[in-house]
């Protein structure tokens, strides 16, 4: 009993708490920003906290070394199944097919966004039973590595959510790039994307050109009134009852896709850079778990997987709101108000506290205490 006493508390010795403290302060002043907006939209997000705190400790607990072989497989199979299903039967809002209403509720579900942890999942399981050579992966492994970020990619692309179709697509690149592939077929890809871009333009929806086109020429309506926001938030930002472009309802979705545009408003410049700080210590935080446990490749995946999401939403968000970027509908992530998307970064960081936690303790299973106690009652070898 002493001996599995000392055992569990040197496993949760591994936890990464400075990864939970590093979120919380995103979590506060988010909660801030919405309860300001509108008071039922803060109630709501403080279900969709408790939600997500319930999924951080069933995927923290879940054994997920022992349970890989053959649940990714499944449930990687799984959403590709609810992928296709939205071509036929999804929901239709705003004229994206992007929604599976749930049988007997007008409850619906994104399939998209579960994909993302089931492409992680995939490739931390394929590169983890095949780790790559000295020099990186080869053509053919990269192409059977592609495959898994390919599909899933070409499904939501149609549907059409292209934003959320190449966050997809540059996370699962940016793994196996920090995972290792040989340079020559990054520069074959870099060439390939150069001289295909023309043709790549042509197959663009009509408003996905529209969007480009605003970017480059006269900005939307929505930058522009962002950038006002953002404006008249100077270095220091403004009271609530001063933040017109809020409070008026001229900053349009103030409290999702451009809650940046009222940080601005509000806490001015130094707020913006207190909260890009937040990101890029985390972001860096998680690319040194990477690193650090570079020799294991589930941690190297999830690690390197989770820093690239955040990346890319905060990058494409912030920029967006500032007239940089066209405008797509990513929000901010683990700020902009919202359930699906905000859950699903919860339920990414249980499952890489899981194997920080229990790196190198496999047997958090009903026989650990046997096992243990056994092994303690074992003659020790003396030597000759």
């Amino acid at each position: 009993m002493e001996v599995f006493s000392r055992s569990k508390k040197k496993v949760y010795t591994n936890f990464s708490y400075l990864l939970i403290f590093q979120i919380i302060p995103l979590l506060v002043i988010s909660s801030y920003l919405v309860k300001e907006i509108n008071t039922h939209l803060f109630t709501k997000q403080m279900v969709y906290y408790f939600i997500a705190f319930i999924s951080f400790i069933i995927t923290f607990l879940i054994p997920w070394r022992r349970i890989m072989w053959w649940f990714v497989p499944l449930f990687y199979l799984a959403n590709l199944g609810l992928l296709f299903a939205v071509e036929f039967v999804g929901k239709t809002i705003l004229g994206a097919q992007r929604w599976l209403e749930i049988p007997g509720t007008s409850m619906t579900i994104q399939p998209s966004e579960f994909i993302k942890v089931s492409v992680m999942m995939m490739l931390g399981y394929l590169i983890s039973k095949k780790p790559p050579p000295k020099d990186g992966y080869g053509i053919f492994q990269f192409i059977k590595l592609s495959i898994i970020i390919i599909i899933p990619f070409v499904l939501i692309a149609k549907e059409p959510d292209l934003g959320t179709a190449l966050v997809l697509l540059i996370t699962g690149y940016g793994i196996l790039f920090i995972v290792g592939i040989h340079w020559r077929i990054w520069v074959g890809i870099v060439i390939i994307l150069g001289l295909s871009a023309p043709m790549l333009y042509t197959q663009l929806k009509p408003y996905q050109k529209k969007r480009i086109t605003d970017f480059i020429g006269k900005p939307s309506y929505h930058v522009k009134q962002a950038l006002i926001a953002i404006g008249s938030g100077g270095i220091q930002g403004q009271k609530k009852e001063d933040a017109t472009q809020t409070q008026l309802k001229f900053l349009p979705v103030s409290s999702t896709d451009f809650i940046f545009a009222y940080l601005g408003e509000r806490f001015g410049f130094k707020g913006m850079m207190v909260v890009i700080g937040l990101y890029i210590l985390l972001i860096f935080h998680l690319l040194y778990l990477s690193a650090k446990f570079a020799s294991d490749y589930l941690i190297q995946v999830f690690a390197s997987g989770l820093a690239f999401l955040l990346f890319v939403y905060m990058g494409v968000n912030i920029y967006m709101v500032i007239g940089m970027a066209p405008v797509v509908g990513l929000p901010l992530p683990m700020f902009s108000h919202g359930g699906t998307s905000f859950i699903i970064f919860i339920v990414i960081f249980g499952i890489l506290q899981n194997l920080i936690t229990f790196k190198d303790y496999n047997r958090y299973t009903s026989d650990s205490k046997i096992s243990m106690i056994s092994k303690s009652k074992q003659t020790p070898y003396r030597g000759r």
